[in-house]
């Protein structure tokens, strides 16, 4: 694909938001997962019902023919995580010890602690943190492998000390899971990983099959099948989920003075993880509009992956607002996976960021970063459910139990109000569950 050409796909999705009308502006929006939700459901719930109902049956049929590759055993055997050892050239295993360090010491640091309080002389409650027994974590590898979300998943389920962890990705052309994905693994101290992918891995790991175990709980990102799948496990009581993380997105709000080369990067850096990723510009220069999109268009064209861009590009936008307040107004609406604030004082703005899943300050912070080696977590929520979820940590692996005791004197300091709000509700068997104690209390 030559310059010219890439330049027309940025082109053609160049917008004025003050010329939109409230429908124009809301199609603006709209992921692609979107468009085509409907048919990913058919296709995902098939694919479920097909795992239960079949299990390990199932899941080789649908890895032949989702991955062409004809597997017996699903689970990685120790000569397998041996050759993976030799396979991964040292720099890359000293990168992920390095990235892993840095992820440990971020989520080390924002672990929850336990409490206690006196609420009423006599009346101790409590707040105990206990892990998630069971956890499966999906590591994505699709179109390139992502050992970084497996040091993302699987230092904090550790830091949590969750009793059985077992990591699902999906297997390679020659039957083998990559390397890398279970070198990361094993450095953040996992040891069981299976070779499944896509909508029947989700389905292994909330049913459970001969093979591979039942989860309570399911982490990790993936497509929009992927993101489906644990949206339809998570309705039908299956298995709980970490949050809804689909197709990757980014949104970029950029003032004048910022480099359009970096910013046009950190749009490709999103648009080349899949055809259904989204990625979005907002600023009020269009002088800087017209330099990205002539760098989208260099930079585009040199792209190993550049088809994926291409694709992925042609749902996204380049808008010019009339002012950064309304682009802040925007971005909290659309609630990006990741927001990278290419300011001039960008924490002068982090005040006016209500939702998003991670945010990048600055023109010396690509969300590559994140990806990879700051700290924080990248397995974060798309689709707008950063309005009310957050990225993985620690305490996503965790349940909070909470505890109370009441002692004679703390029921008799406090239960009359409990009898008064429990009349109050026409719930006569809670008040009577009181004040039975009340009159041996008081005897």
């Amino acid at each position: 694909m030559n310059a010219a050409a890439a330049g027309d796909v940025a082109a053609w999705n160049r917008l004025e938001w003050s010329a939109l009308d409230a429908g124009a502006r809301a199609r603006a929006l709209t992921r692609p997962v979107q468009a085509v939700a409907q048919d990913t459901r058919r296709a995902v719930a098939s694919v479920l019902d097909a795992v239960r109902e079949h299990g390990d049956e199932a899941l080789r049929a649908l890895t032949a023919r989702f991955d062409r590759v004809e597997l017996q055993r699903f689970e990685v055997d120790a000569a397998e995580f041996a050759a993976a050892e030799a396979a991964v050239a040292p720099e890359l295993r000293q990168a992920m010890v390095e990235a892993m360090q840095r992820i440990e010491a971020f989520h080390r640091a924002g672990m929850s602690q336990g409490y206690v309080v006196d609420t009423a002389p006599g009346v101790r409650c409590e707040r105990m943190i206990r892990p998630v027994p069971r956890v499966g974590l999906y590591v994505p590898a699709g179109s390139a492998p992502l050992p970084s979300t497996a040091l993302m998943l699987c230092v904090p389920a550790r830091l949590a000390g969750c009793r059985e962890v077992v990591v699902c990705t999906p297997p390679r052309a020659d039957g083998s899971a990559d390397p890398a994905v279970l070198v990361a693994a094993r450095l953040a101290g996992v040891g069981r990983v299976f070779k499944l992918g896509g909508a029947q891995a989700v389905a292994a790991l909330a049913y459970g099959t001969a093979s591979v175990p039942k989860v309570d709980k399911i982490f990790g990102p993936g497509n929009s099948y992927v993101d489906e799948a644990k949206r339809q496990v998570v309705q039908g009581g299956a298995a709980a989920i970490d949050m809804p993380a689909g197709p990757s997105e980014v949104l970029v709000i950029a003032d004048q003075g910022a480099n359009p080369a970096f910013v046009a990067a950190d749009l490709l850096s999103q648009a080349e993880h899949g055809p259904d990723s989204q990625v979005l510009l907002l600023s009020d220069s269009a002088a800087l509009i017209d330099q990205v999109e002539q760098e989208l268009a260099v930079q585009l064209a040199a792209l190993p992956r550049v088809e994926i861009a291409r694709k992925a590009l042609s749902a996204s936008r380049l808008i010019r607002v009339e002012s950064l307040e309304e682009a802040f107004a925007i971005s909290n609406d659309y609630a990006p996976e990741h927001l990278i604030l290419a300011l001039r004082e960008p924490r002068a703005w982090l005040e006016r960021v209500e939702a998003a899943g991670s945010v990048f300050l600055g023109d010396w912070t690509p969300e590559a970063l994140g990806d990879y080696c700051s700290g924080t977590n990248h397995v974060l929520p798309t689709n707008g459910a950063a309005r009310a979820w957050s990225g993985v940590s620690v305490g996503s692996f965790q349940n909070a139990v909470s505890v109370q005791a009441a002692s004679r004197e703390g029921l008799l300091a406090i239960g009359a109000c409990a009898v008064t709000l429990a009349r109050a509700e026409q719930l006569d068997a809670h008040a009577n569950a009181v004040v039975l104690r009340m009159q041996e209390a008081s005897a």
